[in-house]
């Protein structure tokens, strides 16, 4: 068995209580991971070529306040 499948078996048997504080960590969790890949992808340059484009569309006037 994987360990995503003992993951997964494990959440089964958690009661709504338990489920519910394991899915807020969860998302926390999530959103940190997913902050530190962007931050890395930036300072690494990953995201200069899609920076520059935005940055092109925002001067030529093809974006609008949201």
């Amino acid at each position: 068995m994987s360990q995503v499948e003992m993951l997964e078996q494990t959440v089964k048997q958690l009661s709504p209580g338990e489920r519910a504080a394991f899915r807020s960590w969860f998302i926390e969790f999530d959103a940190a991971e997913w902050d530190r890949q962007i931050e890395m992808d930036s300072e690494t340059g990953k995201l200069g070529r899609l920076a520059q484009y935005a940055i092109e569309e925002h001067k030529a006037g093809k974006t609008q306040r949201i």
